[in-house]
């Protein structure tokens, strides 16, 4: 990924919502740090899911002896880089919020024009993900024919999970 490190960690896939020392890659890192190695990381809201979270963790690398270099801050010390940290992990928080308070405003947006016109405001014919098949035609095909999911699956070329939620729809 960033190259020149003797070792990398990643989460790839788990939510920033987790706390860092209980994400894996995130918990082998704290396992294999020993003191006098300098820790990058890209962000500082990679260093734990809020602000409190993040300020734990730097205190427990610092105390370690460790030293936590955020990408384009720098090394961060006792003190007054303590203090920085703090700030930036409080707007990362904020920001992070604001994030989720848009996307919750746009969902309800979405759901409000879908029930007045019956396309999204984006004009989507409906939230998420579209269906890649008719699924009252798969269900019907499916009971008609008595076939598995895989069979099903294997006629209309949709995978095992779409049939599955398909035919777990109530009837129209």
């Amino acid at each position: 990924m960033g190259g020149g490190f003797d070792q990398e960690f990643t989460d790839e896939g788990v939510s920033g919502g987790i706390m860092a020392a209980d994400r894996p890659g995130f918990a082998a890192m704290l396992k294999s740090v020993r003191t006098g190695d300098t820790l990058h990381v890209y962000a500082v809201d990679r260093l734990g899911r809020d602000a409190i979270d993040v300020q734990a963790t730097v205190r427990r690398l610092l105390d370690a002896g460790v030293t936590v270099d955020v990408h384009g801050i720098g090394p961060i010390g006792r003190g007054v880089g303590e203090l920085i940290l703090a700030v930036l992990a409080q707007v990362a928080e904020m920001e992070r919020r604001r994030i989720a308070e848009r996307t919750e405003a746009g969902r309800k947006a979405a759901r409000r024009a879908l029930q007045e016109t019956g396309r999204t405001h984006r004009g989507k014919e409906s939230l998420g993900r579209p269906f890649a098949k008719d699924a009252a035609e798969v269900r019907r095909w499916r009971q008609e024919r008595g076939a598995s999911i895989k069979g099903t699956a294997e006629h209309f070329g949709l995978s095992l999970a779409t049939v599955k939620r398909y035919c777990a729809l109530p009837g129209e």
